[in-house]
């Protein structure tokens, strides 16, 4: 069976997948011939935000669905800011956490871990000893929900799951999210994404940009603000059009 992290390794040119995952990616990408486009510029999105985060003195990072190890992974960014920074991964794929332990060793002043959990349970991450062990949680976390969110199709479980992690979360924190959305999609892209979906195809859930926002709600949203996760930020002049990537990205900081 398909796996969204491993088919999202798959489209990265990573070699941690198996058949069912190709399948699928082929499938998606056929549908949509930018999803590799899309897959790239949200891992690019990732970095910059990590490397923002870093850089305006975060030091602890959660990463809920870190998918498999790839180049330049949340602890490699942040530690080549700040070598203490700490990091706990948190996938619900056994073999993401299998490769993790295996692939993902860090500076030694700085500190992962990493949990086997699922994102719809954020009190089985809050209550498990490893994050107590990684992450102090009375000093600021930055929070990284990336390209997870559209994996829960329930608007108010997902509002839910992201407010129940922020509420354990000091003033300082920070959330990045990114979600796949159809915002800038034609007709007949959108009806084919509804049939995918409907038929279990697909299993990402798009949001538009007001669903999206939900997810915020009280927090000082960083300039600027909530784009395509390409347009944030971005390193390079020349880029993939909002269309292409067909993902929204923020980051927010709690006050």
């Amino acid at each position: 069976m398909a796996h969204p992290a491993r088919r999202y390794n798959y489209w990265l040119g990573g070699k941690d997948h198996f058949a069912a995952d190709r399948e699928s990616g082929d499938l998606l990408a056929k549908a949509f011939p930018t999803a590799r486009i899309a897959a790239r510029e949200n891992r690019d999105f990732l970095r910059r935000s990590v490397k923002f985060l870093a850089s305006s003195g975060i030091r602890q990072f959660l990463d809920i669905g870190t998918g498999l190890p790839v180049p330049d992974n949340t602890h490699e960014i942040a530690q080549r800011v700040a070598p203490e920074s700490r990091v706990l991964y948190v996938d619900n794929d056994p073999i993401v956490m299998t490769h993790s332990r295996a692939l993902t060793v860090g500076t030694p002043q700085g500190r992962t871990g990493y949990v086997e959990a699922d994102l719809r349970s954020p009190s089985a991450i809050l209550d498990h000893p490893e994050l107590r062990a990684v992450l102090d949680l009375r000093e600021p976390v930055g929070l990284l929900l990336v390209a997870v969110l559209h994996f829960i199709h329930d608007d108010e479980q997902a509002v839910a799951v992201v407010r129940q992690l922020l509420d354990a979360l000091p003033a300082g924190s920070y959330l990045v999210a990114s979600n796949l959305t159809l915002d800038y999609a034609p007709p007949a892209q959108v009806a084919m994404h509804e049939e995918l979906l409907a038929s279990g195809r697909t299993d990402a859930h798009p949001r538009d940009k007001s669903e999206f926002a939900r997810f915020f709600g009280s927090l000082d949203l960083v300039p600027p603000g909530i784009v395509a996760v390409s347009d944030w930020r971005p390193v390079a002049e020349e880029r993939p059009t909002a269309q292409d990537v067909a993902i929204y990205g923020a980051v927010g900081r709690k006050p």
